[in-house]
């Protein structure tokens, strides 16, 4: 919650357009959802259109705007994804292994868990961008490429967290991108950088996780400082 005497000090919050306090807890109860996904529930296409309309409004480097979205209902599309998904398990069981905390072994725990049920989420959304990198690409190119669309993602997380849906931002398929693209049908031009499986979630009490305070991870004009 946004702290009363924090207002009053800074009267521009209290001026917002916006109420700060709701707000505040969308993006900072907006989870990796995994476990309390409703796999026996529909979802509506028109949801989904919903939430990419509202992600059209993210920045995107030089106004190029060449996201695009493949959503995924068909039963044996989400299988064979998921077929392909499973066979990072392996690689989840390594990584739990090696975790540096408990909280993230437990985070890899329930994605190893996950990845043997994604064919049975309501849906598959894909964000793809139109049009490869060069193979020597700068690391300015490779920057403003993905980060051109992964504002826009996040803008769509948050609209299906505002209604009542929960996702999660996966990548593992893509180390077999090109059976991937094959199960889709896409194009050689087209691009695939994450999978979200969507579903309405079972109940809306999610919260924020622990974080180490922002001043162990911020810097001011120089490193170190």
């Amino acid at each position: 919650m946004l702290d009363p005497l924090l207002k009053m000090e800074n009267p521009a919050l209290s001026d917002s357009a916006f109420d700060l306090d709701t707000v505040e807890r969308l993006l900072t109860t907006t989870r990796a959802v995994r476990r309390r996904l409703d796999y026996e529930r529909p979802v509506e296409r028109e949801v989904i259109l919903d939430c990419i309309r509202i992600s059209q409004q993210a920045p995107t480097g030089t106004n190029a705007q060449h996201w695009r979205w493949l959503v995924i209902d068909d039963p044996d599309k989400k299988a064979a994804l998921g077929e392909i998904y499973a066979r990072g398990i392996p690689l989840l069981d390594e990584m739990s292994k090696s975790a540096k905390d408990a909280q993230t072994a437990t985070v890899y725990n329930h994605a190893r868990d996950f990845a043997a049920r994604l064919g049975d989420v309501p849906i598959h959304v894909i964000p793809c961008l139109e049009g490869r990198l060069d193979e020597d690409a700068q690391q300015v190119h490779i920057t403003t490429y993905y980060g051109s669309v992964y504002q826009a993602v996040w803008s769509f997380q948050l609209a299906l967290r505002s209604r009542g849906l929960g996702s999660v931002f996966t990548t593992m398929h893509l180390a077999f991108e090109e059976e991937s693209r094959q199960i889709l049908d896409l194009p050689e031009n087209v691009v695939q950088t994450a999978l979200l499986p969507v579903a309405y979630t079972l109940g809306m009490d999610f919260k924020p996780t622990d974080r180490p305070p922002p001043e162990s991870i911020t810097h001011f004009n120089e490193w170190g400082a």
